[in-house]
């Protein structure tokens, strides 16, 4: 195809003209550059509200293993497995729960994860995980529609019955699980879990500011979880069970 003279400065000027157009402007009037400003900050502070939130509701509620205050159940939530075990940052929130079973904190522990495909079964391996902990099998109650932090709560609240809780978690997830199970109805209490400060801390840490915002709006909202159904009887069923043989727990 023959070049027209001219050709390249033409099409070099449109593309400039169309990257200029692209570029944010700047109001040039001191007022416009006053109200750019203050519509930046609003922003800002619009953005940050929803994590200002979460640590007002959660800051007086966090706690260590030793001094937690005793509640009959603990609430572990789910985080991801390798190769069908749990992920090193869910074994030490399940080593922290039968840690406060041995201690005599909790008398039943409600497992909380995804078992949404057939291959991929977090409650289960959280399950057994703790019964190699020295956690028996019949304080143990699995919630396999656990599927956000939300879910957990609310069913922990509408079908197993929880009303009082300590919530073990990582401590970049324990503020929004405390703020999420209160909203739920749960009076609840968090332990979080120490864990060396690697790309994943840093990665879920992030992560928490944005999931801050949806938060707020499942708070305020209080949307039905992905699956509801009828009330189940398994926390019921292990604090029986843990009244009939209370001395039964290692130490």
């Amino acid at each position: 195809m023959r070049r027209t003279p001219g050709g390249d400065r033409t099409g070099g000027a449109r593309l400039r003209r169309a990257v200029a157009r692209l570029r944010p402007r700047v109001p040039r009037t001191r007022r416009g550059r006053r109200r750019a400003v203050q519509g930046l900050m609003a922003a800002c502070v619009l953005a940050l509200a929803p994590a200002t939130w979460l640590h007002a509701v959660s800051e007086a509620r966090i706690s260590t293993a030793e001094e937690v205050p005793a509640r009959q159940v603990a609430v572990v939530f789910g985080a991801g497995l390798w190769d069908g075990k749990p992920s090193p940052y869910l074994a030490n929130r399940l080593r922290t729960a039968a840690t406060l079973y041995g201690d005599g904190k909790v008398e039943v522990v409600l497992v909380t994860g995804d078992n949404s495909r057939e291959e991929y079964d977090e409650p289960d391996a959280m399950r057994t995980f703790l019964v190699g902990k020295g956690v028996p099998d019949d304080r143990i109650v699995s919630d396999f529609a656990g599927f956000d932090t939300w879910d957990s709560c609310v069913r922990a609240k509408k079908i197993f019955g929880v009303d009082r809780a300590v919530l073990v978690s990582q401590g970049f997830h324990i503020r929004r699980a405390i703020a999420l199970c209160r909203a739920a109805g749960i009076d609840a209490y968090g332990v979080g879990v120490e864990d060396a400060h690697d790309i994943t801390w840093y990665y879920g840490g992030t992560r928490e500011v944005l999931a801050a915002g949806k938060a707020a709006f499942d708070a305020l909202f209080e949307p039905d979880p992905h699956f509801l159904g009828p009330r189940e009887r398994g926390v019921d069923d292990a604090l029986a069970a843990a009244s009939r043989r209370p001395g039964l727990r290692p130490r």
